[in-house]
């Protein structure tokens, strides 16, 4: 199969779909890979490391989406890369279209088979695909919010582990899932006074024995949610709903209570973000102040250690990606249910519910569209 790796285009996205063990790999296994000239070049792999690995380069994106049969990125695809998209390419990359209509549109209309890493699954019902990112973007959320804290970053200037004599600052974490937990880790790891909330007691069992008394649990309330968010210098949004664009659990009203110069940070902007006045925002201009509260809605965070990241990325997708090569998409779905929960367009049809019933689209049952 012909396999293209385009260079990442979102801003400041040093990501790259496969690294050269990688391209390796599928070379080892009878397939062609072209990678686009540089793409490789922010995580530190140069064109000649792609081509030591057998891959061939390509001066533009345009060759990669017209010769590729199967698209390996790791962001969702900007306009200008939807339009090259064509019916039956296959296009594997991470895509959060519930809270995106114009992407699910375009990928509707190309008719191109697209596949979502953040909904594949694994036989435990966990996100294999997502968590290694999950684990970065939590860490990443204390390191954020910390600095975010500082006064010349618009925050209250509170130092988050204090120091003796000085209370440290109060971290609320909304989620206990993978992002939480590393969350939690790093904030504990600095010396916080760490609370998070969940209404699933058994993650707040685990969390608990895994954190011992340096956590404070709490069951997710109305009541408790908006006391500890009142009280936080620091909330960390960690919900996922998967697929589905994430509820809106912190209201602008609660948003306006908040101490001035506290810290969002919404880790789930990807899906349209927990807080109300969150909207995305880039490493560029990562931050804005609402009421006098700093919120941090970066939609890309791992693409700031894109190292760490790709690295971790490869590690999980390499196998799925693989299956997809060696039978094609339709056998490599229809023998793995878990690489199936990925399907989100197929032919022109949403085949993910979640994203279908949030825009408005019928749905189609991904073992009807592989039949189609």
């Amino acid at each position: 199969m012909q396999v293209g790796v385009p260079r990442e285009i979102k801003n400041r996205e040093y990501r790259v779909g496969l690294t050269p063990d990688s391209v390796r790999e599928f070379v080892a296994h009878g397939h062609e890979v072209l990678v686009e000239h540089d793409a490789g070049i922010g995580v530190g792999y140069a064109d000649a490391d792609y081509e030591r690995a057998g891959a061939r380069i390509s001066n533009t994106p345009e060759r990669i989406y017209a010769e590729a049969e199967l698209v390996i990125k790791v962001k969702e695809p900007q306009r200008e890369e939807r339009r090259q998209l064509r019916a039956d390419q296959i296009l594997f990359t991470y895509l959060h279209l519930a809270p995106d209509p114009e992407q699910t549109h375009d990928l509707v209309d190309s008719g191109a088979v697209c596949i979502a890493y953040e909904t594949v699954t694994d036989g435990h019902g966990g996100l294999p695909l997502l968590a290694p990112m999950s684990q970065v973007a939590g860490r990443m959320s204390i390191q954020a919010g910390a600095h975010c804290l500082e006064k010349a970053a618009g925050g209250g200037g509170v130092l988050v582990g204090g120091v003796p004599g000085v209370p440290p600052a109060r971290v609320v974490v909304i989620g206990g899932g993978v992002v939480g937990e590393n969350a939690i880790a790093m904030a504990i790891g600095l010396g916080a006074d760490t609370v998070v909330l969940d209404r699933d007691v058994g993650v707040l069992r685990r969390l608990a024995t895994h954190f011992g008394p340096a956590l404070t649990t709490i069951y997710a309330t109305r009541q408790s949610l908006e006391d500890q968010v009142l009280d936080a210098d620091l909330v960390i949004g960690a919900v996922l709903v998967t697929g589905a664009e994430t509820p809106k659990l912190v209201s602008r009203e609660m948003v306006s209570r908040m101490r001035t110069g506290s810290v969002l940070v919404d880790v789930a902007i990807d899906q349209g973000g927990c807080f109300e006045t969150s909207h995305p925002t880039t490493h560029d201009e990562p931050t804005f102040v609402v009421d006098g509260v700093v919120h941090y809605c970066v939609a890309n965070m791992p693409g700031a250690v894109p190292r760490t990241s790709t690295l971790a990325l490869n590690n999980v997708t390499l196998p799925y990606a693989l299956a997809l090569a060696d039978k094609g998409f339709p056998q490599a779905l229809a023998e793995d249910p878990h690489l199936l929960d990925g399907l989100n367009v197929c032919r022109g049809h949403v085949t993910y519910r979640a994203v279908a019933e949030e825009l408005g689209y019928r749905y189609l049952p991904p073992r009807e569209a592989l039949k189609g």
